[in-house]
């Protein structure tokens, strides 16, 4: 079988590996670096950026663990470098791995021309043309930037601008306080710019739990990272010296630059989806069956483009079931448990149901939760900020966790499994957990949903 995949992020590269390694013909046609956005301009980039900052906050207090640095300096341009090599590493990875399972990679724009032919343009300037038994339609998103910004890419800037700058600006105004603006701007802050977060919503990190968001919030605070929380812009104007912002309320700010992340949009311009009548939301997202095939038969969507989060573990999982079922497998779209990360510091992870949620769906729940000062393996690393805070139903089953603090992005994994295979906390609370590490506070936190936490302390009148 023949498949044409045009698109080689996540969702698209995943599927070719996957389709190839079932037995199919397979063709990717990429106009730019294999990988998508997250690799070259997204998850991995920003990952290595706070890589850095990462350290920084360790030497700035090794002396709290009996080590001194006689000085300590930051270089934004070899950051940069260490992140811009960590990236091509990685995506000549990939390239090894479509090399080695046959899949022919063809540089340029792909076109739909029906429902097994795509024409591409190729970026030297010739055109081919791809009959194939299935298409998977793989390009991503790109960032929001409406016109009232005026971004220009030097002093209005999404991500992409900000993680290739080489020398920190003295001042930027951070527009979204999603994970992208949270990120980002706790970085840039790090480096000694003055950050201002503008969002629209009545917190940051909207979608997570009230109470993770207030915690970073006063993390936020601690690091003179100033947050205006439902507000908007009204107004901006762009001058030689930098940005002129005003908010909803009438107040003014002023930057040398402005980061914008107010979200993304599916991206599928040029692909002719209404010629060949592929059915699309009003946000312009494709629409697909359980299978991820569209309203044309032998056309698959993956990732961005589709009505499921824009993470790039999404589009990956979604590549997979895609090729397995343009292959003669029926397998369905797999989203009930997503896990949610940030890489702020401390560190935030979600997955299922928040409170929030659980309330909107009238669900009759209880939480268990347990703060990481309690362990000792926080104490012995130094970082005691966080908790993590477990919700169950009427009859015990996890239905969502939120984690905030050290390592919460990797403590995750154990309750996303526990929501995907819908285990009770009795179940994982009887699971021994090693010590001292800080996986114990998700024990303790499922052990206090029944009021049985042993380390938890509690007031008794």
């Amino acid at each position: 079988m023949k498949i044409t995949i045009i698109g080689a992020g996540p969702g698209g590269y995943e599927a070719a590996i996957m389709a190839a390694k079932l037995g199919a013909e397979v063709t990717v046609v990429e106009k730019k670096e294999v990988g998508g956005t997250c690799l070259n301009i997204g998850c991995i980039p920003t990952k290595a950026l706070l890589a850095s900052a990462d350290v920084l906050t360790t030497s700035l207090e090794a002396e709290k663990f009996g080590v001194f640095n006689d000085h300590t300096t930051v270089d934004l341009k070899q950051i940069i470098e260490r992140k811009d090599k960590l990236v091509a590493g990685l995506v000549k990875g990939i390239e090894f791995l479509f090399e080695s399972n046959g899949i022919n990679l063809i540089r340029g724009i792909g076109k739909l021309i029906d429902s097994k032919t795509v024409e591409v343009k190729c970026n030297d300037g010739g055109v081919e043309t791809l009959v194939s038994d299935k298409i998977l339609l793989a390009t991503g998103s790109v960032p929001v930037c409406p016109e009232m910004f005026h971004y220009d890419g030097e002093k209005v800037i999404t991500s992409t601008e900000a993680l290739a700058l080489k020398t920190p600006p003295k001042s930027m105004i951070v527009v979204g306080g999603g994970v992208i603006g949270c990120e980002l701007g706790q970085f840039f802050s790090h480096l000694g710019t003055k950050i201002t977060i503008v969002e629209m919503a009545d917190q940051i990190l909207s979608s997570e739990d009230e109470s993770v968001a207030k915690q970073l919030l006063r993390q936020f605070k601690r690091e003179k990272i100033k947050v205006l929380t439902a507000n908007g812009v009204t107004d901006v104007k762009v001058e030689n010296s930098g940005v002129v912002v005003t908010l909803k309320n009438g107040a003014i700010l002023e930057a040398e630059m402005m980061l914008l992340s107010i979200g993304r949009s599916s991206y599928s311009k040029g692909l002719n989806l209404e010629e060949l009548g592929i059915k699309v939301d009003l946000k312009g997202q494709i629409e697909v069956d359980e299978t991820l095939q569209t309203s044309v038969k032998g056309i698959y969507a993956v990732g961005d483009l589709i009505n499921t989060p824009y993470l790039a573990h999404v589009a990956s999982k979604e590549g997979i079931i895609a090729a397995e079922n343009m292959l003669g497998k029926n397998k369905t779209g797999i989203h009930k448990a997503i896990p949610r990360c940030v890489y702020t510091d401390p560190q935030v992870a979600a997955v299922g149901l928040t409170e929030k949620d659980a309330q909107q769906k009238g669900i009759v729940y209880k939480t268990g939760s347990f703060d990481f000062r309690s362990l000792g393996k926080a104490q012995i690393i130094g970082k005691i900020q966080g908790q993590v805070k477990i919700i169950v139903d009427e009859q015990d089953v996890i239905i969502g966790a939120s984690i905030i603090g050290p390592e919460a992005t990797d403590l995750l994994a154990e309750l996303t499994m526990a929501v995907h295979l819908g285990l009770t906390a009795e179940e994982l609370g009887d699971v021994i957990h090693p010590h001292p590490t800080l996986s114990e506070a998700i024990m303790e936190a499922l052990h206090d949903i029944h009021g049985m936490s042993i380390n938890k302390a509690s007031l008794r009148f």
